[in-house]
């Protein structure tokens, strides 16, 4: 089922809730600029596994309402904490990629890891996001040309084949957000560092990364290994930036391996 929670006057979160009376929840926090449906690969299978799986779109983005204002990471991850509050969850997995990753690590940090019981980093951008050179790029595009950027974000985002129609889904998918929320995202990629949240997290965590990725080098989960206390690291030997779809059945069996149900 969809709803919409709100998180401040005028501004609604669009979440996703599948199979709610499931035995072991999951929150999944999309990457940039894309929203919950880049999950739609682990919502077609784990919850006929008796997984309750959540995807929340971030403000700007997908389905939830786009306002001016409130693009950095203690917004974003303020807002997270409005609906798990609105949602009452306790015990649940937080799982975000990329960008995504980079406002679960600051929720886990700000909130003291509230109602979380485990975390699932994929592909995160974290510590830092994007290079001064690269965001200084994506945002020229972004206000003049967001569709060419948009797709030079799709082309560079998986290792394996895609197909056309597969590309024109997911570069739809990113022209969903705002224009503004796609820019300010960007430079919050810029501009924002994470190295004092990560000491910070003490829930178990599991950090998976495509050996491929060119939007965030692997070089930072390996980081984000020595840096979270209990963590562990898997590289996807045959993956980019979307593991969660480039080996989609090794990705899901993982993540039901560290959770439990």
């Amino acid at each position: 089922m969809g709803y919409f929670v709100t998180v401040e006057p005028g501004v609604n979160l669009y979440v996703e809730d599948i199979n709610p009376g499931g035995s072991r929840t999951i929150v999944f926090i999309h990457g940039w600029p894309l929203s919950h449906k880049q999950f739609e690969y682990q919502f077609d299978v784990l919850p006929a596994m008796g997984y309750r799986c959540i995807g929340i779109d971030w403000r700007g983005f997908g389905n939830s309402d786009k306002p001016m204002s409130g693009y950095t990471y203690n917004r974003l991850a303020d807002d997270i904490r409005t609906v798990v509050g609105t949602l009452q969850l306790d015990n649940f997995t937080l799982a975000g990629h990329s960008t995504g990753g980079a406002i679960a690590i600051r929720y886990m940090a700000r909130y003291n890891g509230y109602g979380v019981s485990k975390l699932v980093l994929i592909d995160a951008a974290a510590p830092t996001g994007f290079s001064t050179e690269t965001a200084n790029k994506f945002l020229k595009e972004t206000l003049n040309d967001r569709p060419k950027m948009m797709q030079e974000v799709t082309d560079s985002f998986f290792f394996k084949y895609i197909t056309r129609p597969f590309s024109d889904w997911f570069f739809q998918m990113g022209l969903q957000a705002a224009g503004w929320s796609t820019a300010a995202v960007i430079v919050l990629l810029r501009d924002e560092k994470l190295h004092e949240d990560l000491p910070k997290i003490v829930a178990p965590t599991l950090i998976i990364h495509g050996i491929h990725d060119k939007v965030i080098p692997s070089a930072q989960a390996q980081e984000l290994n020595q840096k979270i206390k209990n963590s562990k690291l898997v590289p996807f030997q045959y993956s980019g930036h979307g593991p969660f779809w480039e080996e989609r059945d090794k990705f899901n069996q993982l993540l039901t391996q560290f959770i439990g149900l």
